[in-house]
């Protein structure tokens, strides 16, 4: 589980586009003008790691050493740990979104690439040529790659949609609070 959570943790820092937090379990002591932003987003479920990230404020970190689990099991199920890893990342990052689209192009590249060759080998081969099931097969990679390209692109509009939905901030000018230099 823990090299599951490292690789996760890792994903969504790489697709994230602000710089995330490294071994951030979300818990710490937040000032009042953190907590006020987090609550002014309006998110019922917010992602907190991400949300002090994209904040901007500077994080003061105190290592320490976990211990193991003594007794009794964690409370949160497969469900909610897929969740959870779900909200990190479609709060994180638009990349799903443009793959499914970029996906979509590739196959219909391929499958355009593949149907002019059979079509250059009916050509060349015409009275020996059986007409099997490649041409409905070809045309089912077609359809469903421009059915994947649309799909991004729909993607695309409700990710733009969250984005002004969800009420983030643009930009917070660094400052410490009830910190010593």
């Amino acid at each position: 589980m823990t090299l599951l959570r490292r690789s996760y943790y890792n994903l969504v820092s790489y697709l994230s586009e602000t710089e995330q937090v490294k071994n951030f379990t979300g818990f710490g002591l937040y000032d009042k003008v953190v907590m006020d932003l987090i609550h002014s987003t309006g998110d019922h479920y917010p992602y907190v790691r991400g949300l002090i990230s994209e904040m901007g404020f500077p994080v003061a970190k105190v290592e320490y050493a976990r211990p193991g689990r003594e007794r009794g099991l964690t409370k949160n199920s497969l469900y909610d740990l897929y969740t959870q890893a779900m909200n990190g990342i479609v709060n994180q990052s638009k990349l799903p979104l443009r793959l499914a689209t970029f996906v979509g192009f590739i196959m219909a590249i391929c499958s355009a690439l593949v149907a002019l060759g059979y079509f250059v080998y009916k050509l060349l081969y015409w009275e020996s040529f059986n007409l099997g099931a490649a041409p409905l097969v070809i045309g089912l990679f077609f359809f469903s790659a421009v059915q994947l390209i649309f799909l991004g692109i729909i993607g695309e509009y409700i990710g733009a949609i969250h984005g002004r939905i969800f009420q983030k901030w643009l930009v917070i000018e660094k400052e410490r609070v009830n910190f010593d230099e």
